[in-house]
């Protein structure tokens, strides 16, 4: 809850807050962040009976947003006062580009973990970035992440086989073999938190969306072996509940208990 309130408290702050929409889709959060609504009146909300996932939760707010460019935020990221009127102009200056990103930093403005590999093997590394130009990126993660809605609509949807893990690694490889590129920009800066241990449920859930990500670029043979792989690796580490979870194909994306 409180990330969250510090999270749009940055947001109110941002350079040209009078041109955008915010947008909080609540995933049937538990801890009070609902309620944050009275404090922020001026936030749109779409508020959800349990968590239907991480890719979900991007759909509905897409669909809700009125405007050209969507800005897909974590609840636990804190955006410097410039950083999405920088980002907007790096898209209006770069037809090429469907996406940018901001450069994504600790507490001590250092470069934080950010970027992947494909296929998501859920490890990050800062970026390494030297100048102010905006530089090409193959796979930021989707703590900030801003995009051209025509794109998202063109594909009709981000796809909906990932619950709350790998929506950003598909639509980062869609953008990638569509030609098109997605640019990190270093004076764009947004603040986000390390996560501490992920529970069994979010640890199947990464392991599953592999599975559909590696299936659907890289062939049914190669995405039943990740699949198969999701089960061994919980059973040999003796990670029981991950292993319910993975066995019976629960995602996080409404379905489950």
């Amino acid at each position: 809850m409180e990330l969250l309130r510090r999270c749009l408290q940055s947001l109110e702050r941002a350079d040209g807050r009078e041109t955008f929409q915010i947008i909080v889709v609540d995933n049937g959060s538990r801890d009070g962040s609902a309620e944050l609504d009275s404090e922020f009146p001026n936030v749109q909300w779409v508020k959800l009976p349990k968590n239907f996932g991480m890719t979900k939760g991007w759909n509905l707010g897409w669909r809700a947003a009125d405007a050209e460019y969507v800005l897909f935020l974590h609840g636990d990221t804190e955006v410097e006062p410039g950083a999405i009127l920088k980002l907007a102009e790096t898209l209006d200056a770069h037809e090429e580009a469907v996406a940018v990103c901001p450069l994504l930093v600790d507490a001590e403005g250092r470069p934080a973990p950010q970027l992947g590999s494909f296929p998501p093997d859920g490890q990050w590394r800062p970026a390494d970035v030297s100048g102010t130009d905006p530089v090409p990126v193959q796979y930021p993660r989707g703590a900030a992440l801003m995009a051209r809605v025509f794109y998202i609509k063109k594909i009709r949807q981000i796809d909906e086989r990932y619950g709350q893990f790998g929506a950003d690694a598909d639509l980062a490889i869609q953008i990638q073999r569509a030609g098109r590129k997605i640019l990190l920009v270093p004076e764009a800066r947004v603040r986000h938190e390390p996560r501490g241990a992920y529970p069994a449920s979010e640890r199947a859930d990464f392991l599953l969306g592999r599975a559909v990500f590696i299936g659907k670029y890289e062939g049914f043979g190669a995405g039943l072996k990740a699949r198969i792989a999701s089960i061994l690796g919980p059973l040999a580490g003796f990670r029981m509940t991950e292993l319910q979870y993975t066995i019976g194909g629960k995602k996080i994306d409404g379905k489950q208990e």
